[in-house]
């Protein structure tokens, strides 16, 4: 098990998602570095896998503790599509194209699921899930997100998560929820205190 000293180091591309995840462990006083690295996806309909396998690979090749998340918009319309092929969805069609799919249905459910795996080169994996429920709205609302948020409302909001900003995102969404787990299980185990400094390296 690391030591106190010990870094955890975030491998993704995406600077919404690592500012995201920092602010959530900061906190806790959980130190988290930004590791630019394109993770190794796996064919599979398992965020919970996906996440495990390129976090392990990444841990092992980089000799560091690694965080990977993947995460994913379920709609219960069209049977959880896209779920997992979620980023890809996203980047060919795009939100006006996911609303097109859903055109016409009543039922409008949906929900985020984050899987974040906190990897120890060459000793497995800690995992932990978030997940927030809501609908898709009727059309894209909001700028201060990313992804999917301009069209989807949490249970119990009016607005979607991009008309709400960082700060309500942060308490309430997916990947709130799964970095908090996180959290809280860094501390107990007293690794990666917080430091003075977010470190991005590239």
């Amino acid at each position: 098990m690391p030591s106190d000293s010990s870094t955890l180091w975030f491998a993704t591309s995406n600077r919404n998602k690592f500012h995201e995840a920092q602010s959530v462990l900061s906190r806790y006083g959980i130190s988290l570095r930004h590791l630019r690295r394109q993770k190794t996806e796996i064919q599979s309909r398992s965020l919970t896998t996906i996440a495990r396998f390129a976090a392990e690979k990444i841990a092992v090749k980089e000799s560091r503790i690694v965080v990977v998340e993947d995460s994913g918009l379920f709609v219960e319309a069209i049977g959880g599509f896209p779920g997992p092929f979620s980023s890809y969805v996203l980047t060919t069609i795009g939100l006006s194209g996911m609303l097109r799919l859903i055109h016409g249905f009543r039922n409008r459910s949906a929900y985020f699921q984050a899987a974040i795996a906190l990897s120890f080169p060459g000793s497995g994996s800690a995992m932990f899930t978030g997940y927030a429920r809501g609908r898709i709205s009727k059309k894209a609302r909001g700028s201060q997100g990313f992804g999917y948020d301009p069209i989807f409302i949490r249970n119990g909001a009016t607005r979607t998560f991009a008309e709400m900003g960082l700060e309500y995102k942060n308490r309430y969404s997916h990947r709130a929820v799964a970095f908090g787990k996180l959290a809280r299980w860094c501390r107990a185990r007293g690794i990666a205190r917080s430091e003075t400094t977010i470190t991005t390296e590239s």
